[in-house]
C-alpha cells in the first residue's frame, strides 16, 4: 500500500496500516506509485498537494492509475483532490475526479475551529472518534457513491466501489477500523 508523501500526515497513515501488518511506502514519485497495489492521499493543504502532484510529475500517472480502478482512500485533502468537484477551491486547482462528489473546502470553518466528534458510521458497531481540522463537506454525491456517515446532516465520509473518502482524520485517533474498511476494499 502506497501513502502520498508529499505534503500533510502520511507518517500517520503509514503507522497505523503498518500496525494492520499492512506494507505501506511513502510515495513521491511515478516509479514509486507504479509499485502498489493502492494509495492513501492524506490530509494537509489541497492546494499545495495539487501543485506537488504537478511538479513531481504525479498527476498524469495516478489519473492513469485512477481510472484503470486502483483503490484510494483520501482524508480530509486527500477527499477533496478525489472528488469531482470543488467548491470554494482556486481556480487553478483540479481534482483527481476519482469519485463522484462535490466538496466544500473548510466548510466546519478555521483551524482554530478544529473539534472532535463520535460518528456513527455505516457498518461499524460502535462510534469512530473523528477529528475535524479545517474539514470539508460533501454538498452532493452522484448514484455510484454511497455514503457512510453524516455529521449534523453533513456527509463527512463516503465511497464508492474503489474509493473512499472522510472529511475528517481518522489516521489521528488510536482506532484503525476505517483504515480496516480501505484495506478491506482494496485487497
Amino acid at each position: 500500500m502506497g501513502v502520498l508523501a508529499l505534503q500533510g500526515a502520511f507518517e500517520s497513515h503509514i503507522r497505523i496500516l503498518g500496525n494492520l501488518d499492512i506494507e505501506a511506502i511513502a510515495i513521491r514519485d511515478p516509479e514509486g506509485l507504479n509499485t502498489v497495489d493502492g494509495l492513501v492521499i492524506p490530509g494537509g493543504e489541497s492546494t499545495a498537494i495539487s501543485m506537488l502532484l504537478e511538479s513531481n510529475q504525479l498527476r498524469k500517472p495516478l489519473e492513469v492509475r485512477l481510472s484503470d480502478g486502483m483503490p484510494v482512500f483520501g482524508t480530509c485533502a486527500g477527499m477533496i483532490m478525489l472528488s469531482s468537484e470543488i467548491l470554494d477551491g482556486r481556480e487553478d486547482q483540479r481534482p483527481l475526479g476519482a469519485i463522484d462528489i462535490t466538496v466544500r473546502r473548510n466548510a466546519f470553518g478555521r483551524q482554530v475551529d478544529s473539534f472532535e466528534s463520535q460518528l456513527d458510521i455505516k457498518g461499524l458497531g460502535s462510534p469512530f472518534p473523528s477529528i475535524f481540522i479545517r474539514a470539508p463537506i460533501v454538498e452532493s454525491v452522484g448514484e455510484s457513491v454511497e455514503v457512510l456517515a453524516k455529521l449534523d446532516d453533513q456527509i463527512v465520509l463516503c465511497g464508492n466501489k474503489t474509493t473512499l473518502v472522510a472529511s475528517f482524520h481518522p489516521e489521528l485517533s488510536n482506532d484503525a477500523r476505517i483504515h480496516e474498511l480501505f484495506v478491506s476494499m482494496a485487497i
